[in-house]
This record gives C-alpha cells, structure tokens and sequence, in this order.
C-alpha cells in the first residue's frame, strides 16, 4: 500500500487508478458500448479515465517539482502513462525509489 502521505505515494496511487480505469475502459464499458448499445458505459468511463490520466500526470510533475522523482523516470512514467497498463509496470521502480525515502 503506497504512503499516501508522500509524493512518491500519492502518484503511485494515482498511477494504479488510472490504470485501473483503463482496464474498466477496454473491458467493461467498450464491450457494454459494442454488445449491448450503451454508449453511455465509455462516455462516463472515458470521462473518468480522462480525469484520473491528469491526476497522474499531476502526481508525477509534483513529485518531480518535490525532488522526490529522477527527471529520467518522471519523463519514464509519463511515457508508462500512454502504454496500456504502463503505470503497473513502472509500480516496482517507483516502489523501490519509496522505500529509499526518508521517513
């Protein structure tokens, strides 16, 4: 469970909802659009993914501005945040660089 009380936490937090959205976005609510004509599923999905992609990217500029976060895995993340599932991946670098923080 990330710190939320950190820099580092809170955008590795952010990181696992807004890929957590993405799943729910291919998984749930295109099929619902597709199969079952409810356009409204990716409306409502696509708007949270939205919302929660700019927590992240947020997330990230303020651990970078904190000095918490290596400008090369700032620009990494943000890279991981277009990739499908790409702040699961990065999770275990961020987590290591967490447990190195003071505190």
């Amino acid at each position: 469970m990330p710190n939320l009380k950190s820099p580092l936490g809170r955008m590795r937090a952010a990181g696992f909802l807004e890929a957590c959205s993405f799943l729910a976005l291919v998984c749930v609510a295109m099929p619902l659009k597709y199969l079952m004509h409810l356009p409204e599923a990716v409306r409502w999905t696509g708007w949270a993914h939205g919302l929660l992609f700019v927590c992240y990217s947020l997330a990230i500029l303020a651990a970078l501005i904190g000095g918490r976060l290596p400008f090369k895995l700032a620009v990494l993340a943000f890279a991981a945040s277009l990739v499908p599932f790409g702040p699961f991946l990065i999770d275990r670098r961020l987590a290591k660089l967490a447990e190195s923080e003071p505190g």
